[in-house]
């Protein structure tokens, strides 16, 4: 069996990713195919057959029939936060690395909260409806300053606690409930319970993520435990949210305004209708989830995930993978390199070692880490070596994947 080296890569960039990932990648010499929209999943299984590296944003649902197709795929750049629209498990299963920007967006996400925080607490968008009608409405009632307001924030990761200051340098109030054990920056108050958050907060603000269990967490009893006049906000996943429950909860009046980015369902592409059941109320603000659509935010998405894609290609390095374990050993000049995946049993390295002893390879450099079910193993060896040591090593039982850079 011959050594499979990649010779050129093909990309494919998925959702109208930022121009400077596209020059980034293409600086690696790879082939790089640009798409401005999604694809669904059967136009994704057409589309996917010889591409080495994919990048999506949001949209774009990697499924497990979509990597069962993926005949050549080594790594998937999420150019975003979230990567619940990836099969996480079923691309470890195959030695397909994911990766994302976990900080890059988070300062555009933060600025759009606090000026819809301020434009619903000031009543700014049913003031701005009476003015292009016609109607002079010059009154200060329901209209309030955030200073001296509390804001409760679900979710207290990069984004909410970054959120958590900038509201705290503004004059608010935080208190913030995550399910995790996280610690409180500068005088944020952290609530026992969900419940205790909701019920003492002037504005609730969601920014969690989007796998399974969260799906319609936040519903008509959650609205009911809110304050009568708070705010609503949610910029996180589509999914948390009952519309229907937060439609009603705004028409009764129990809530004075909210701000939704993200929905269930969304378009495709630019243009494409857009269907909610939020649509028509003067209290809601809608966008058209940007959230980290900055070209600030989208320039460092672009630059940093191509990075780390370009880097794996060349390096197998898996630092910040959010799917394997995190590997970052230095070339060395003069040296091939045997990337190895593989299920995490005891002996592998053994073996590994073993087979390479058996005909003669000297390791020159070696690390191996594992997370859960897999290990990730980077070997370094002088050239020389024959196909018999790749094919043994794609034998062993454990193998997921084998890849040699040169």
């Amino acid at each position: 069996m011959k050594r499979k080296v990649m010779t050129e890569v093909r990309v494919l960039l998925l959702e109208s990713i930022h121009a400077d990932a596209v020059a980034r990648l293409e600086a690696e010499g790879y082939h790089v195919e640009s798409v401005r929209n999604a694809l669904d999943e059967a136009e994704l299984i057409e589309r996917i057959r010889g591409v080495h590296l994919l990048g999506i944003r949001s949209k774009t649902k990697v499924t497990a029939s979509v990597l069962a197709a993926a005949d050549s795929l080594v790594a998937i750049g999420a150019f975003c936060i979230g990567t619940d629209q990836i099969d996480l498990p079923a691309a470890a299963s195959r030695g397909i690395a994911v990766f994302n920007a976990p900080f890059s967006n988070t300062r555009s996400v933060v600025e759009l909260a606090v000026a819809e925080i301020i434009a619903l607490t000031r009543r700014l968008t049913e003031k701005n409806a009476g003015m292009h009608n016609g109607v002079w409405d010059k009154a200060a009632d329901g209209s309030h300053e955030i200073r001296g307001r509390r804001l409760g924030i679900v979710g207290y990761g990069n984004i909410g606690t970054q959120l958590s200051v900038l509201a705290e340098n503004l004059g608010m109030h935080v208190s913030f409930y995550d399910t995790a054990d996280k610690l409180a920056l500068s005088n944020a108050h952290r609530c026992a319970s969900l419940e205790e958050l909701l019920e003492t907060s002037d504005v609730v603000t969601l920014h969690v993520d989007g796998r399974p269990g969260n799906a319609g967490f936040f519903g008509a009893e959650q609205f009911k435990r809110m304050r009568p006049g708070a705010i609503f906000l949610n910029l996180s996943r589509g999914i948390v949210v009952d519309h229907v429950a937060l439609r009603e909860a705004l028409e009764s009046g129990h809530l004075s305004g909210a701000a939704v980015d993200v929905f269930p369902t969304e378009p495709k592409g630019r243009g494409d209708e857009f269907k909610s059941e939020l649509r028509g109320l003067p209290n809601v603000i809608l966008t058209p989830h940007i959230g980290g659509s900055t070209e600030e935010a989208q320039s460092d998405i672009g630059d940093f995930v191509a990075n780390k894609l370009a880097h794996f290609v060349r390096e197998g390095n898996t630092t910040l993978s959010v799917n394997l374990p995190g590997v970052a050993l230095p070339q060395q000049e003069g040296m091939s390199r045997v990337v190895h995946v593989h299920i995490n049993t005891p002996g592998v390295l053994a073996q590994v070692n073993s087979i390479l002893a058996e005909h003669r390879v000297n390791v020159e450099g070696q690390l191996l880490s594992t997370r859960g079910e897999y290990g990730y193993l980077i070997t370094d060896i002088k050239s020389g070596f024959s196909d018999d040591v790749l094919d043994q090593l794609r034998g062993m039982e454990q193998t997921v994947r084998l890849r040699v850079l040169s």
